[in-house]
């Protein structure tokens, strides 16, 4: 079972009564997770784990020691505190320790639901097997990855503050191939309500791609228009809201740095169709109501109308720079103050272009430009007057992301939808629209379908 407020509450009060050391935080979570695999067009496994653990923190005369258990007895909790409370005494100090949180107030969010938690495996089975009756009735190769996940857990701090939340998480992944090799497809989304995660549109968008991928041409690398999905803006800015941190920004290393330790605060950076925020409150995308260091959440305008409004600062960075913390960002959304338009509007609309699915194997190159490769994978068509022409063979890409949305480079923004980024499997969503932007930059072709 996963923990309750006041099962929370008594454990972390047993771990701070515990301790000696002259500040502490602990923290007790649980973890109920349950998955159903399937490739070849088959079931290939089912099952569930359940979890528990315990985390304490301390610090004794500015040095910092921290220690976890999976076994919640007082045995092991008063194990686990003394381990910290060693290391601690041998560590060097902490410099960047502020002491811990006396009591906040927090306004809940809305992130958890009961059947998501305990979803019914009748329900996940019927609809896998139609997904699969799906796949051999299109005669593709399917797989897939159905997974419920269900956490709770509070934190409490010596200076007395404490915190619980619960949160829940669906997500479908779902790939489908060509027998022959040649084409394939994939679509992914999640939602904390299973009832809302559309699972016969995400294996028909699947399906989908892998059909109309078949006989991809090879295209030349270069700069080229482009429309990018939603989850192909998942992939390359899901976590792009790391990029506000104030203090990477005033020591140079970030990409909204100026010269002299100066930012670009107040400045047009994106376009001016970009808004960029974090709401812990969105119906469609629920936060956490306890942003970094614990600081209760906020609405948070990160941009509007292109122009860079906020840098987060954490307790640590506020206090050198002696400006109040900032309580965020817990989620990201990007959306337009200019009217929104689908993707078939972004297809008619273009002359010459590519439309891509998604992106794959995406590594940072430079945290100062924003810049990133990686490759498109699953579904890339080439769009001529108005219409998609033909398939293409995919490509490697190396593409600065305030370059991508820079002023003059977005020409249409669609509407935000709730997607999460591929190598994420569902985990850690954003509301992100579709774009069709002007410069695109592919570096070179890849063999892989």
């Amino acid at each position: 079972m996963l923990l309750t407020e006041q099962e929370a509450k008594a454990l972390t009060e047993k771990i701070l009564s515990m301790v000696k050391a002259d500040d502490a935080s602990a923290s007790v979570g649980s973890d109920k997770l349950s998955h159903l695999r399937f490739a070849a067009n088959n079931v290939l496994t089912s099952g569930s784990r359940f979890t528990r653990s315990a985390t304490v923190t301390v610090w004794i005369g500015g040095r910092r020691g921290s220690a976890s258990t999976n076994d919640l007895d007082e045995a092991s909790l008063r194990t686990m505190v003394e381990q910290a409370e060693k290391i601690a005494r041998t560590a060097p100090i902490d410099r960047e320790y502020v002491p811990t949180l006396p009591k906040q107030t927090y306004k809940p969010v809305n992130g958890f639901v009961e059947s998501t938690a305990n979803l019914s495996l009748a329900d996940r089975a019927k609809h896998v097997g139609t997904i699969l009756t799906e796949f051999e009735r299109n005669k593709v190769i399917g797989a897939g990855f159905h997974a419920a996940r269900a956490q709770a857990g509070g934190t409490a701090t010596k200076n007395g503050n404490f915190d619980f939340e619960r949160s829940t998480n669906a997500s479908l992944s779902v790939t489908a191939r060509m027998p022959d090799g040649t084409s394939s497809g994939y679509f992914l989304r999640s939602h904390y309500d299973i009832a809302r995660l559309d699972t016969r549109r995400i294996a028909e968008e699947a399906i989908r791609k892998a059909l109309n991928g078949r006989n991809a041409r090879t295209m030349d690398p270069g700069v080229y228009t482009v429309i990018l999905e939603p989850q192909a803006v998942a992939d390359l800015v899901g976590n792009f809201a790391t990029a506000f941190n104030a203090r990477n920004t005033e020591e140079g290393r970030g990409v909204f740095s100026a010269p002299g330790g100066k930012t670009r605060l107040g400045e047009r950076i994106f376009d001016e169709k970009i808004t960029i925020y974090s709401d812990p409150w969105n119906p469609e995308l629920p936060g956490s109501q306890s942003a970094q260091g614990g600081i209760p959440s906020q609405k948070i305008l990160l941009v509007k109308d292109g122009v860079l409004q906020t840098l987060t600062y954490n307790r640590f960075w506020a206090k050198q720079r002696n400006v109040d913390p900032t309580p965020g960002p817990v989620n990201m959304i990007m959306e337009t103050s200019a009217p929104t338009a689908t993707i078939d509007d972004m297809i008619k609309s273009t002359e010459r272009g590519i439309l891509v699915s998604r992106f794959w194997y995406i590594r940072s190159t430079d945290p100062r430009t924003a810049s990133s490769t990686g490759l498109t994978r699953d579904g890339v068509w080439m769009v001529e007057n108005g219409k998609i022409a033909y398939p293409l063979r995919n490509f490697r890409f190396n593409q600065s992301v305030t370059r991508m949305l820079a002023p003059g480079n977005v020409v249409m923004v669609g509407k935000p939808e709730r997607v999460g980024s591929s190598e994420g499997g569902g985990a850690g969503a954003s509301l992100l629209p579709a774009l069709k932007l002007k410069e695109f930059n592919f570096t070179s072709q890849s063999e892989a379908v």
